[in-house]
């Protein structure tokens, strides 16, 4: 299932460029000093043989020295803020690293080792990421503020959300809690190694899942790669026809994925668009005072929301607001709103003697084909089976919770390329 990477890492092992020859006590000579940290010749070699290993772009010997010099600037900003990191967030940290290979932790250290590398350089590269990650969330994060109006940017059709290579899944998500989490990795790492058929995995999502999906088998249909968290996309877009994915760590969750199709995508199709849209009713079409009062009402409410704010008491027969697919939404107000970006406004449409003050909320593609799966509360739960959690699974497209970490992430991310720019302009390096 997994041997056209573990090929792919054989054959790079058998490619790598050879490496000088080196006594025992040169290879733990000191190769570059960073604010009194010294970088080994072994450390050097070693990482030099990962980046080939895994086909890194650059000079291998030029990229390596830059990285573990970034290395201890990350571990020693991290050891500053005082962050610790647990065995348990190192070896998760390691399983989502493999993942992205679709493999588990234990053979990609397999695999890598095959090559020259050794585990603890696959432990410490891992290490000095997750222990600068929580650095910088230190540093940063309370300083981060999320708006709605950005969360709907991101769910948009206009920022590409929908758009894009699509894949045909299947989903386990098995909740993570801290007195249950060594039994929940030690079952989604059997789950994973264990499954063989699509059989298998639907009754694995029926007895283990948490998701709404589970009630058929944890299946789910088309997504755009662009509607999972960004953790996930390397490790799935990698699955073959019928692999199933090593578990992935996603916080209070591990996710399981077998893979049952893929398709280019493109451009995303009307069929799957949402529409959010408003309409209020003003009387008098085509009168000044109905033209007036569109002018009031488009001056005090940018927003959807507004609406409620500035035609406070409007009967529901109104101020009429709906969330459809775009095939089932009316031919003229489709065709009104097509010509509409997010929260403006037509007014070129009437009803009997209204006037109609039509404003588009949103746009977005973010569904499964299909939507998420009815889920019957009634249902009884197979013997064993946790209770079915909403908030996850992935048919229903992202949440806003799930956009509110990845628009966090990208801020921090730019954040700490600014922060480590200043650690190397501060740092004093030299060799001997």
């Amino acid at each position: 299932m997994r041997f056209p990477f573990l090929l792919s890492l054989a054959l790079a092992a058998a490619t790598t460029t050879a490496l000088p020859a080196m006594a025992q006590g040169s290879r733990f000579s000191t190769a570059v000093i960073v604010n009194d940290s010294a970088v080994t010749q072994y450390e050097l070699e070693q990482r030099i043989r990962f980046l080939q290993l895994l086909r890194a772009p650059g000079d291998p010997a030029v990229e390596a020295e830059k990285g573990l010099i970034d290395d201890r600037l990350r571990s020693q900003a991290a050891e500053a803020a005082e962050i610790t990191l647990t065995e348990e967030q190192i070896a998760a940290g390691m399983t989502e690293f493999a993942a992205r290979a679709n493999l588990s932790a234990e053979e990609f250290v397999t695999a890598i080792g095959q090559g020259g590398v050794a585990p603890e350089t696959f432990r410490d590269f891992v290490s000095s990421g997750l222990a600068w990650r929580e650095a910088v969330r230190a540093r940063y994060a309370k300083q981060i503020v999320i708006s709605d109006a950005e969360i709907d940017r991101a769910l948009s059709v206009e920022a590409g959300r929908g758009a894009g290579p699509r894949v045909l899944l299947s989903e386990i998500l098995l909740p993570v809690r801290p007195d249950t989490s060594f039994e929940i990795r030690r079952l989604a790492t059997e789950l994973s190694e264990t499954i063989r058929s699509e059989g298998d995995f639907a009754r694995a999502a029926r007895a283990h899942s948490a998701a709404p999906s589970r009630d058929r088998g944890g299946q789910i249909g088309w997504i755009p790669l662009t509607n999972l968290p960004a953790q996930i996309r390397p490790a799935v877009a990698g699955l073959a026809q019928g692999q199933v994915s090593p578990p992935i760590p996603l916080g209070d969750a591990i996710a399981i994925f077998r893979m049952r199709g893929t398709s280019e995508g493109g451009e995303i199709k009307p069929a799957n668009i949402t529409v959010d849209y408003a309409q209020y009713l003003i009387p008098g079409a085509g009168t000044a005072d109905a033209q007036a009062e569109a002018a009031r009402i488009r001056a005090k409410a940018d927003t959807c929301d507004d609406l409620y704010r500035v035609l406070r008491g409007a009967p529901a027969t109104q101020l009429i607001r709906e969330t459809r697919p775009l095939g089932q939404v009316p031919a003229d107000i489709a065709s009104a709103l097509a010509g509409l970006d997010e929260n403006e406004v037509s007014t070129a449409l009437t009803r009997g003697n209204a006037q109609v003050f039509l404003m588009l909320c949103d746009r977005d593609a973010t569904l499964a084909d299909g939507g998420a799966p009815v889920v019957d509360p009634a249902a009884i739960a197979p013997e064993g089976a946790p209770a079915i959690d909403p908030e996850l699974g992935f048919g229903a497209g992202p949440s806003r919770a799930q956009i509110r970490e990845e628009l966090t992430n990208q801020r921090l991310g730019n954040l700490a390329d600014g922060y480590l720019a200043e650690l190397r302009s501060a740092a004093i390096i030299h060799r001997p």
